[in-house]
């Protein structure tokens, strides 16, 4: 007797492109018609664009992550860990469990969503002495971080100690460098307030970016108005510097000024996630070269999208031009992806991924804030209001829009709070233990490993 299978879709990422397509997948098919996996270390899917505010302590972890749990009406089967290679021959994700087991998850059809890492460079001390700003766990661990800085610096007799402790670095003049050293600077100008023995001044951040302008794509007055704005409250912004090394208690500007700090937070910008290096297809900038229709020409049923996808930007009209990597562009993809795998599955016509960008907003914390929605240039408080207002409403479930409102209001009404959580009782946590980003497998360990060897794990 034959035994009839449904089709297999594998889903990898939990991020807004990931969790995005799952959802319409389950909406828009029928039980009988496939089953979905989706391959995620972590069971929830993390709105990064208000980071910055979790490391701030403006909200609560918990606020910004959207548990894939929560509901019972969801059938998709979740495999808690990470996908580490991909063969496109064999139709076989490997991936790799949160118990450490590498096994071998076969398909019909998979989406690409793994998102990006944080993008280093060859930086003598970077990995071994920053932070990064892409994760729940580093931004949780960056606001214990600060605030034991002011502690250990009200305790310390040292005045050069206490100077070090009390300069902050944060490096990239884009959206999470900018907003990051925005929120955090308002977070410590609250706090010592608190600390009698500190002096103020003592207090300095830097926000530094090798590029010439602020968030250029905000345009040249958004750019200075929110650079101004950063000025006022004392953040020094050094444009077209960088990091020539960075070791545990200075860090070394390329221009040659020494800053003494225990402090060096980078968000210098991101790259596509190793993974897509493992499927041996072509790449633009790292990210998979794909068609409008977010589809891997040449291999049937592989589709791709977010941040680790160079899917062309069908709204600007020029030739060559790519969506951008960002949460506006990965959500709508989403959808599109969703149909175009639904449709492929039942034998119909596909359709190209077509978005204007609405627009952009930056949250600098407090009543501070620049936005461009629609092309209309905005500051203060109206900014601020249309920056909460799209993220308020980005985020996905009535849950989360509940816990974000709730501790935004009580964050105007009661302000900071200034408690550390333990996280530096343990051995200090940087940039490279975070992202994990030497899990991955090469193309070769990927074939050795579904032809039925145990590679070793790559360096």
């Amino acid at each position: 007797m034959d035994i009839v299978t449904r089709p297999r879709i594998l889903v990898v990422g939990a991020g807004f492109a990931g969790v995005g397509c799952v959802r319409r997948l389950e909406r828009k098919l029928a039980a009988a018609e496939a089953d979905v996996t989706l391959v995620t270390p972590f069971a929830y899917q993390l709105y990064l664009p208000l980071l910055p505010q979790v490391a701030s302590g403006v909200l609560t972890p918990q606020s910004i992550a959207l548990s894939l749990r929560r509901s019972k009406k969801y059938r998709t089967r979740i495999i808690p860990g990470g996908a580490i290679g991909v063969d496109l021959k064999s139709k076989v994700c490997v991936i790799r469990t949160i118990t450490d087991e590498i096994v071998n998850e076969p398909y019909d059809y998979i989406v690409l969503a793994p998102g990006s890492v944080t993008r280093t460079f060859d930086i003598p001390g970077l990995t071994d002495h920053a932070f990064g700003m892409k994760t729940l766990a580093e931004a949780a661990y960056i606001r214990d971080h600060v605030i034991t800085q002011l502690d250990l610096a009200d305790a310390s007799n040292d005045p050069a100690e206490r100077a070090a402790r009390l300069q902050f670095v944060v490096v990239g003049g884009g959206y999470a460098g900018t907003e990051t050293a925005a929120c955090l600077q308002l977070l410590t100008h609250n706090a010592v307030k608190r600390y009698p023995r500190l002096d103020p001044r003592l207090i300095k951040w830097h926000l530094i970016d090798i590029a010439p302008k602020l968030m250029p794509e905000l345009g040249d007055k958004l750019g200075r108005s929110a650079q101004e704005v950063l000025r006022r409250r004392g953040i020094e912004v050094s444009l077209g510097v960088s990091i020539a090394k960075a070791g545990p208690q200075e860090v070394t500007f390329t221009d040659g000024r020494v800053v003494p700090t225990h402090t060096l937070i980078w968000t210098a910008g991101v790259v596509a996630s190793p993974l897509i290096a493992t499927l041996g297809a072509e790449t633009v900038r790292g990210r998979l070269s794909v068609t409008s229709h977010m589809d891997l020409p040449g291999h049937d049923g592989v589709f791709a999208l977010g941040d680790a996808a160079a899917v062309p930007d069908e709204a600007k009209g020029e030739e060559g031009a790519v969506c951008p990597p960002t949460a506006q562009h990965a959500m709508r993809q989403a959808k599109v992806a969703a149909d175009n795998v639904i449709a492929h599955l039942r034998g119909q016509s596909t359709r190209p991924y077509a978005h204007k960008d609405l627009g952009l907003v930056v949250d600098l914390g407090g009543t501070d804030a620049v936005s461009k929605p629609l092309g209309i240039e905005l500051r203060g408080l109206p900014a601020q209001a249309v920056a909460r207002g799209y993220h308020w409403a980005a985020l996905r479930t009535g849950v989360a829009k509940a816990r974000v409102l709730t501790n935004w209001t009580l964050n105007a009404v009661a302000g900071d709070d200034f408690v550390r959580t333990g996280f530096q009782a343990r051995r200090p946590a940087k940039l490279k233990d975070f992202e994990y980003t030497d899990t991955y497998l090469t193309p070769e360990q990927v074939r050795a490993q579904v032809e039925g060897g145990r590679p070793e794990a790559a360096g």
